[in-house]
């Protein structure tokens, strides 16, 4: 099972990580928290409805990897003047729906550091990693928005292929970034299978 997601009776998946895995998998788990933000805490003695409604931003984030994780509904960051009703409509979205975006991510992260804090029998070794059918969910969140955050770094695009991150040489300073971004890759891979078979 080392290194890849396995079914387990019941529902859910398990996977045996060692002690480098996981403080990995933590590490960038918290990092994206620190990228999506924290969460905002209704003001004390406020109405709780007026958080349920509460607008977010209209304008998209400047930072490469958070505008990847929250994307333009219709417009893209290239649109030009001609495409104002497409950067209005855009921005309109984003207002009523980026905030519960942020949310869930937060919460997939939140999820992917909780369920790596519970594991107890970690020893040289490492451990075996259960989780439930919901918990299999957050993670395969988590796992997306970490490849997505990590690609955006190293100016991944859809058509480079992954060929040319193989051949990095280790003296180039984005090897660990590559090889975090492949491994994270193998194991939504293996998430996904597991979870469709």
């Amino acid at each position: 099972m080392s290194g890849h997601f396995e079914p387990i009776p019941g529902g859910g998946a398990a996977v045996a990580l060692d002690e480098v895995e996981i403080s990995i998998l933590r590490s960038l788990a918290v990092q994206l928290l620190e990228l999506i933000g924290p969460g905002d805490e209704p003001v004390e003695g406020e109405d709780p409805l007026n958080a349920l409604f509460a607008e977010g931003p209209s304008e998209p984030p400047a930072d490469p990897a958070l505008a990847r994780l929250f994307p333009e509904a219709y417009a893209g960051p290239d649109a030009d003047e001609a495409d104002e009703e497409l950067r209005a409509a855009s921005a309109e979205f984003r207002r009523f729906t980026e905030k519960d975006l942020r949310s869930r991510k937060r919460d997939d992260a939140l999820c992917l550091v909780r369920t790596l804090d519970s594991l107890t029998a970690v020893g040289e070794g490492g451990a075996v990693l259960k989780l439930t059918a919901d918990d299999c969910l957050h993670w395969l969140g988590a796992l997306n928005d970490l490849r997505l955050t990590i690609g955006t770094r190293l100016e991944v695009t859809d058509e480079d292929e992954n060929d040319d991150l193989y051949r990095l040489p280790d003296s180039d300073p984005r090897k660990p970034m590559v090889m975090a971004y492949l491994w994270l890759g193998a194991l939504q891979e293996t998430l996904v299978e597991t979870l469709m078979s």
